[in-house]
């Protein structure tokens, strides 16, 4: 089973090693792995060349944002499940592929999922918040609830059957897409219950109120133009789900590496 990894980047200098290292030292061996960057000035070019064959398939070219250049990635993808790990975020250990594997030839699920922690941007052995994605259930999307999308993982025929990333969101094309792919295909999906990657804080749907607001708009919208629908209840719930998360904690004696859990 080949598993395709996505990166999409621009000007990530400070962290763009980080994320290629902990792709290529998985365990799991036939890993195909795409970097798709957007014309970077600040020298992640010249990281990423460095890994010289290393990496499946690199282009650097300007884009559209950052769902045209997914797209770019989806378009080369050959694998059998496709994953995308964002270029500030990293994999919890170096088996998060082995596990991706065995679950899928266990369920035969469409999707796989896992759990996602947050960390400080400038200490990733600090945690700040859990995401603990729990057992599917398409419904529970109706009250808030989502897949951490650095730890999804499609068949490629899914994206095939029911479309790429709609390049016409700015901030929460991802959202639409499970909201398309569960309701619309009504895929299956599994849920592996342990912390699969680390993200950094600081994402563009939260770096501010404007944000924030074009975020609720574009998650009304990810129902309404796939001729769903649905609450504001549903909306407005979503982020106020995220609560609990910053309260929440995993069992620390798995997270042996942190030095320090607020």
């Amino acid at each position: 089973m080949k598993i395709t990894i996505i990166t999409v980047v621009r000007n990530g200098i400070n962290t763009i090693k980080d994320t290629i290292d902990c792709v290529l030292s998985q365990s799991y061996s036939n890993i195909e792995y795409i970097i798709i960057d957007g014309c970077s000035t600040d020298g992640t070019v010249d990281v990423i060349k460095s890994y010289g064959n290393k990496i499946t398939k690199f282009i650097s070219e300007k884009d559209k944002g950052i769902y045209d250049a997914m797209n770019k990635g989806l378009r080369l993808a050959t694998g059998d499940y496709i994953g995308f790990l964002n270029s500030d975020d990293f994999y919890m250990h170096p088996y998060v592929i082995d596990k991706i594997v065995e679950q899928a030839r266990v369920t035969q699920a469409d999707a796989l999922y896992g759990d996602l922690i947050y960390v400080d941007p400038n200490d990733t052995n600090r945690l700040l918040r859990y995401w603990r994605a729990g057992d599917f259930d398409r419904f529970k999307m109706l009250f808030g609830w989502s897949v951490p999308h650095p730890t999804f993982f499609v068949k490629r025929r899914i994206f095939t059957d029911f479309g790429l990333f709609r390049e016409n969101f700015k901030i929460s094309g991802d959202y639409e897409m499970m909201v398309r792919f569960f309701f619309k295909g009504r895929i299956s999906a599994a849920y592996i219950p342990e912390i699969l990657v680390k993200m950094r804080a600081g994402g563009m749907g939260n770096a501010s109120m404007k944000a924030r607001m074009i975020a609720n708009r574009e998650d009304m919208y990810a129902w309404r133009c796939n001729g769903l629908n649905t609450s504001m209840f549903t909306v407005l719930v979503k982020p106020l789900r995220k609560i609990p998360q910053f309260i929440a904690r995993p069992n620390t004696t798995l997270l042996p590496e942190f030095s320090e859990v607020v």
